[in-house]
């Protein structure tokens, strides 16, 4: 058995425990210590974090199969799960300075992010002087460490170029402001940082991270990091919005199967036609999903095992299934949340937590539809296409 498939299992012993926790993490807007703790037991962080700091670098796919799991679990879970996840692949672009400093006291040590360029960045001898205030860092109560987005300022007071910069603990302060309609549990608090020192290892270009000229290459020589961040961090985000839709198919026909209508004549709900087609459409709609994100990811994987180019059209076209695999999963649920009826809208149902979640997981910038069918269309026509998340 793979290591991969050793993670899988273990999660999934997993899932009953983290299903019944579910509605306590929405509720209370954390996930538990004890899960975090369990997930870290069974691999989940490591899978695509380099070997030579203890971790699995397996094959995304395998990454993005653990991510849906949970996800169809517990919302909120599968989504720190996933991104706590994915920035352990990220470090692993960073000079090995970088790395050291972090996975040196550990190789459970766990990293946040928030990827906007919010935060300003001045120049300063050996690196750079950072101050900024961030949203959205999911899971942030529970990593030492943090990737930031910032511009680097000139001397005219403009930006000059955009970066992320890898922060300790001891130099951000965390500020308690999530409250949303949907992913409660992951905690996506506020990131402060006030003139903090970054040293020129801990910084990285977005610019030649998009080109794959990132220095990590040179110390992580496997496939895995000589994939796009445009591919692999975006595909995670959708990985589990799509687990979200899955787990929510799964409990919606668990559900519905000894319902009894009580209006449109009664009967059984399962001798419904058109609930029979709902179930078919959302199903179908989850396992294109898979299917297209799943495929493009792999092809990308074995370019990179050759150590080969990866096209242009190949990157685009991971980034049309991607977000397009994000919609798919939000046409599922919305059929499935439509036709459960009025049990949908208790507060608490699984089928209304799963359509909250999944709904605040489409509207990630990683997941905005237009924009990226627009660079494939570019593409196509033979336009040319600038943009750091391909």
């Amino acid at each position: 058995m793979s290591g991969s498939e050793e993670v899988l299992d273990a999660v999934r012993g997993l899932l009953p425990g983290i299903a019944e926790r579910a509605r306590s993490v929405d509720e209370k807007g954390r996930i538990p210590a004890e899960t975090m703790r369990e997930l870290t037991a069974a691999g989940v962080f490591r899978m695509l974090q380099p070997t030579r700091y203890g971790g699995a670098e397996t094959d995304p796919v395998a990454f993005y199969e653990v991510v849906r799991e949970i996800s169809g679990a517990c919302g909120s879970t599968g989504w720190v799960a996933a991104i706590l996840g994915v920035h352990s692949w990220h470090l692993g672009l960073f000079a090995d300075e970088a790395q050291r400093e972090v996975w040196g006291a550990g190789p459970d040590t766990l990293i946040s992010s928030s990827y906007a360029p919010i935060g300003r960045l001045t120049p300063v001898d050996g690196g750079y002087e950072v101050t900024g205030r961030w949203s959205f860092s999911s899971g942030v109560e529970f990593a030492s460490w943090a990737l930031l987005g910032a511009l680097v300022v000139g001397a005219e007071g403009r930006p000059v170029d955009f970066m992320t910069v890898l922060v300790p603990r001891q130099d951000f302060e965390v500020r308690e402001v999530w409250d949303s309609m949907g992913l409660r549990g992951t905690a996506s608090d506020d990131i402060v940082v006030e003139k903090a020192f970054v040293p020129s290892h801990r910084a990285m270009r977005n610019f030649e991270q998009a080109q794959l000229r990132n220095p990590g290459r040179k110390v992580n020589t496997g496939p895995l990091y000589r994939m796009p961040f445009g591919t692999i961090f975006t595909s995670t985000v959708t990985a589990s919005v799509i687990g979200m839709a899955a787990g929510c198919h799964a409990m919606y026909v668990a559900k519905m199967r000894d319902r009894i209508r009580l209006s449109l004549g009664g009967g059984r709900f399962v001798e419904d036609p058109h609930a029979q087609v709902a179930v078919a459409r959302a199903a179908s709609e989850i396992d294109a999903a898979i299917l297209q994100t799943d495929r493009n990811i792999r092809e990308i994987y074995e370019y990179a095992a050759r150590n080969e180019k990866i096209p242009m059209e190949l990157r685009l076209r991971a980034r049309r299934d991607q977000v397009r695999g994000t919609e798919r999963a939000i046409q599922a649920i919305d059929i499935l949340f439509k036709t459960a009826g009025g049990n949908s809208l208790h507060r608490g149902n699984v089928i209304e937590r799963a359509w909250r979640d999944a709904h605040a997981g489409s509207v990630h910038v990683a997941n905005d539809v237009e924009h990226a069918l627009s660079m494939w269309g570019r593409g196509v026509f033979g336009l040319k296409v600038e943009d750091n998340l391909v």
